[in-house]
């Protein structure tokens, strides 16, 4: 497992892949060709995959697939090796009351 921040990269085997899964058109590459995974709110920097792959959405989960491996890379943080195979990517969550909401930075 591989944690930069509040994302969190989970290899997992291509069978834990949903069937229904489809590549997320709502998660494109930015102006440097990486695959954002998270966009800092208040910073404008990003948690992104500088490599080839694409993200996959099945329900409220997504996944990962980098053929040749790749890097995570962030402004604040050191970059993460990744090999190749397939990830599923979790962002973290806090809890305030009455709410549950992914962490903003």
């Amino acid at each position: 497992m591989f944690r930069q921040g509040d994302v969190l990269i989970a290899p997992i085997a291509e069978e834990s892949v949903p069937a229904h899964a489809q590549a997320d058109p709502g998660l494109p590459r930015d102006t440097r060709g990486r695959l954002v995974l998270a966009l800092g709110e208040v910073t404008g920097h990003a948690h992104a995959v500088t490599a080839p792959g694409r993200l996959i959405r099945a329900s409220a989960q997504t996944f990962m697939h980098l053929p040749e491996g790749g890097r995570l890379v962030h402004e604040e943080h050191a970059a993460i090796v990744l090999p190749k195979g397939w990830y599923r990517v979790v962002r973290q969550r806090e809890y305030l009351p009455g709410a549950v909401r992914i962490v903003a930075d």
